[in-house]
């Protein structure tokens, strides 16, 4: 792969490696991801860190209306085995729930290419947004804490995050030197529904008073996950009892029985089962505010595809197609398919303090991946899907000046990535390709008492080939936002952000052709899709109003060129076809929450919480985006009294009947979760014992955003019981 060794040379000729500027980030301490941080109150906690939401230069990051941070007790209480379940609770977030084993975010709606999802601040760089079925190469056992980005100015980070973006904050680079002899993070978990044995640990060690050293591992094994009623839905159920009921009056009694008992499965779902494992070391060198640091990572997960009954997973393949005789084929449907996936991972980090000129410091980082996804036909293999790449950026903080009416900072910089895909086998429909992207950015703030001034560009060069086809495109998108904000009170802050985003079409939707069996489609690209373009506005309205803590978002875009994926009239390798298409597009949604005490008093609280979100999307033609997740709403009680908190809370989704063509509705749902946590210690909560009972009385559910939902629903009733440290 010579361009990808020529691209790591270049890298490592630098004086330091590129580098991801902060989305958002600590104020005290030199971090390069797009983090939301703060330090613990002396002697108070380090898993409940007060947040101080900025960027690079920037007192706040207004532009970001929509962020979320969750860590602490709640990151532990809503821990899972993929990034999209862990998240799913926020306001305006979602997840595809493929699989227990396989689940992205879903941002406002969006989700695949419109969502990045980053590691300490770099991407993942992993076949994940290729489809559903892959896994996110993240444990979020390993997190120290995961923000979430909402919304349109996000793209100011990268062109593939039009709905938003995820990052998932390690300590793999140490930010800084322990002030302990050795700092111990752990967490152990056990539970029901999944059977659940989980644990990780991580070290972080002072060497001197200028070095650090971390290291890191953790482990997750599920059984097939506990259900409530039947595998399948109400309508799937329906359908798999008539077809049964043809096939018996034309005397095919062994397809129909087949049938029956596929409609009959219930109480557990087959072919769900996980096994997860991760290593990760690091190590920071420290001089004055300058840092430079390294990580190695590594990543192991294997995990069941539950299969849609009553359609073999493989029967759309021909006879001799890619090596498969009519014999192996026949009844290959029975056979259970698992996926392995493995990644090695490298990323190096370096802050360069500037001194007291114009420019305060320079920023770093890069992340290099090599990483196989191999799809399992019982003991053999079948598909697999290669991924080796780079991801790396360079950021110049200006120093913070006085103007005559206020103050002026912000931060420039410089991003590349490359990345070479490959995939081998039956399910190869998307051919090899490389994709290459050159972008510089900035981000500059303006304060001018009442009012503060947010601006952001980002300019991007993408090259997309595929060399087996002959194929090549390049696209050259700008993207900008505008952000006016003012207090109306000392804690209260009201804005209005105005964006432009463009959006390069990916590798899939440009060049794919052949069977996508995740989502039961025969996918075809179209190489004459152009950028995707988006005109947005959001209204923002966030603070403490007296004792409550708020935060309300409305946001209206206007697609231009909104590329989807629409059925034609034809069939091939027995899968309808579907061919990606552009028209315009129009979405709007509203998202907020509110935290507040109810009643505090001789050290008890009762804390009152409600969350809520709903977002609408119509194509030109008036018909609704497939797959956008209905109206919910959340609301919990929380009674904190020291040593003991127990908690009570209520998720509810509405049913989903505004479908596109060919997608079936959603029944709504309600989850009652139960929780109660001990904090152990006298004074300190950084040592917590949680045990809780989530889906209390066994309801169904299924997420709308799932190609799975029909014969994938969310687990039953689950009790679990963890335990987390830092100390």
């Amino acid at each position: 792969m010579p361009t990808l060794r020529c691209s790591l040379l270049l890298a490592a000729g630098s004086l330091l490696p590129f580098v991801l500027p902060a989305a958002a980030q600590a104020q005290q301490a030199p971090q390069a991801a797009p983090a939301a941080q703060g330090d613990p109150e002396p002697g108070g906690d380090d898993l409940h860190a007060p947040i101080v939401v900025t960027a690079a230069g920037l007192d706040t990051l207004d532009l970001l209306a929509g962020t979320s941070v969750l860590q602490g007790v709640e990151l532990q209480r809503n821990l899972g085995g993929q990034i999209g379940e862990v998240l799913a609770r926020l306001p305006g977030v979602s997840a595809t729930s493929f699989s227990p084993g396989a689940s992205r975010p879903v941002l406002r709606g969006f989700g695949g290419d419109r969502v990045r999802v980053l590691i300490d601040g770099v991407g993942t760089i992993d076949a994940a947004s290729t489809s559903d079925d892959h896994a996110v190469a993240i444990d979020p056992l390993i997190a120290e804490r995961i923000e979430v980005l909402r919304g349109p100015a996000v793209l100011l980070y990268g062109s593939q995050a039009i709905g938003g973006a995820v990052n998932v904050v390690t300590r793999r680079i140490p930010p800084r030197v322990p002030d302990e002899p050795i700092h111990v993070d752990g967490f152990a978990a056990l539970d029901s529904a999944y059977d659940r044995r989980e644990a990780g640990l991580s070290l972080d060690l002072p060497i001197g008073t200028m070095a650090a050293f971390h290291i890191d591992g953790s482990f997750r094994e599920t059984d097939d996950v506990d259900i409530p009623g039947y595998v399948v839905s109400d309508g799937l159920r329906a359908q798999l009892l008539a077809d049964a009921a043809g096939h018996l009056e034309q005397g095919e009694a062994e397809e129909a029985d087949a049938l029956r008992e596929a409609a009959s499965i219930r109480g557990t779902l087959p072919n769900s089962a996980t096994e997860t494992k991760s290593l990760g070391t690091g190590l920071s060198l420290f001089s004055g505010d300058s840092s430079l640091g390294a990580a190695f990572s590594y990543y192991d997960t294997r995990y069941g595809i539950p299969e849609r009954p009553g359609a073999g997973r493989f029967e759309h393949l021909e006879e001799g197609e890619d090596g498969h005789d009519a014999e192996a084929e026949e009844g290959h449907g029975e056979v259970p398919v698992t996926i392995g996936l493995r990644q090695y991972r490298g990323d190096l980090k370096g802050v360069l303090d500037l001194g007291d000129g114009a420019l305060d410091e320079l920023r770093a980082r890069l992340g290099y991946s090599d990483y196989t996804h191999t799809e399992f036909e019982g003991d053999e293999v079948g598909t697999r899907f290669l991924v080796e790449g780079v991801e790396a950026r360079l950021e110049l903080v200006q120093s913070r000046r006085t103007i005559a009416w206020g103050s002026w900072g912000g931060s420039v910089g410089a991003q590349f990535s490359h990345q070479d895909f490959a995939a081998i086998g039956a399910e190869a429909f998307v051919p090899a390709n490389l994709t290459d992207q050159v972008a510089l950015f900035t981000v500059q703030e303006i304060a001018l008492d009442p009012v503060e001034i947010e601006l952001g560009g980002r300019y991007e060069r993408t090259e997309v080939e595929a060399a087996t086809l002959g194929e090549e495109r390049s696209f050259d998108t700008v993207s900008g936002a505008l952000g006016l904000s003012t207090a109306l009170a000392d804690a209260v802050r009201v804005g209005l952000n105005a964006s432009r985003a463009e959006r390069a079409p990916s590798a899939q939707e440009l060049f794919a052709e052949g069977p996508h069996v995740a989502t039961q489609q025969f996918e075809i690209g179209n190489g004459a899709l152009g950028k995707e373009s988006a005109w947005g506005m959001e209204a923002y309205l966030r603070g403490r109003i007296g004792p409550a803590t708020i935060s309300l978002a409305a946001y209206r875009n206007w697609f231009s060129d909104f590329i989807y994926l629409q059925e034609t009239s034809e069939e091939q390798d027995e899968l309808p076809v579907f061919q990606f298409l552009q028209q315009d597009a129009d979405q709007w949604g509203v998202e907020g929450e509110i935290s507040a005490p109810l009643v505090s008093r001789d050290g008890f609280t009762l804390l009152g919480e409600l969350r809520g979100d709903y977002v609408r999307a119509t194509l030109d033609d008036g018909s609704p985006v497939p797959r956008i997740p209905p109206l919910s709403l959340f609301a919990a009680l929380e009674a904190q009294t020291g040593h003991f908190d127990p908690r009570v809370e209520v998720q509810w989704f509405a049913e989903q009947d505004r479908i596109a063509a060919f997608e079936t509705p959603t029944d709504s749902f309600a989850l009652v979760n139960l929780s109660l946590a001990w904090h152990p210690l006298e004074g300190d909560d950084n040592v917590t014992v949680l045990l809780q009972t989530d889906n209390v009385f066994d309801a169904e559910a299924r997420r709308h955003a799932s190609f799975t939902k029909d014969f994938v629903p969310l687990a039953g009733r689950n009790v679990k019981l963890s335990a987390r440290l830092s100390l």
